[in-house]
């Protein structure tokens, strides 16, 4: 209980400080999110519709994937220097695979009775597209944009052992300073804002289900 008043303290006495950090830490997430969800949707798209190209592109994919996310930002520092560009390229090559993932899982998963019969009316690839498959692949496209985006806000933290803003830096300050409830304070902020955003896609999924959008 002392660290948590600790905590609040240190919100109200550094009110401004910590605003500022979590203004900079949603900029740098809402960038990586929005370029990694239009990258990752468009490169799913395209390996749905080339098999033989899918399970290199999902290979490579994986692989970055697997790197620790601290070791893809010491790469790319020698690559692209430090700061905010080195970060959002890091958060943005982490945010596509779960997007390339779902997005062609989804549109694989399409019956193929479904696909022959819009074939059979006469649509052409493009509206087999944009109105079959993206549609009826949108719930599982949907839950891949729900794990990026919590993925992508948690690993934003690590922005700052590389110059670049965010509320990493109340964790790596507290770590420097062996201040635990700076560290916690930070952290306690980001599990809310993926929490909440988690939170926030979901309830637009269960309305986009209600309307029966899919």
């Amino acid at each position: 209980m002392d660290i948590l008043k600790e905590v609040i303290g240190i919100y109200i006495e550094r009110k401004d400080w910590f605003l500022e950090l979590l203004g900079q830490h949603v900029v740098l997430s809402l960038i990586a999110i929005m370029l990694a969800g239009t990258i990752g949707l468009l490169i799913g798209v395209f390996i749905s519709e080339h098999d033989r190209l899918a399970p290199v592109v999902l290979g490579i994919a994986n692989v970055f994937y697997t790197i620790p996310s601290i070791s893809l930002f010491g790469i790319l520092i020698p690559i692209m220097g430090i700061g905010d560009k080195t970060a959002v390229t890091a958060l943005t090559i982490y945010g596509i695979m779960p997007m390339v993932r779902n997005t062609y899982a989804g549109i694989k998963n399409v019956s193929d009775d479904v696909i022959m019969a819009a074939r059979g009316m006469g649509s052409t690839d493009l509206q087999i597209m944009t109105k079959i498959k993206l549609p009826l692949a949108l719930g599982i496209i949907i839950a891949g944009v729900r794990n990026m985006v919590v993925m992508t806000i948690s690993v934003t933290a690590i922005a700052s052992f590389i110059g670049a803003g965010g509320l990493g830096v109340s964790i790596y300050r507290g770590i420097t300073m062996y201040n635990p409830a700076l560290t916690l304070a930070g952290s306690l902020l980001i599990a809310a804002m993926a929490l909440l955003s988690d939170l926030l896609l979901g309830k637009i999924e269960n309305h986009m289900k209600k309307r029966g959008t899919y």
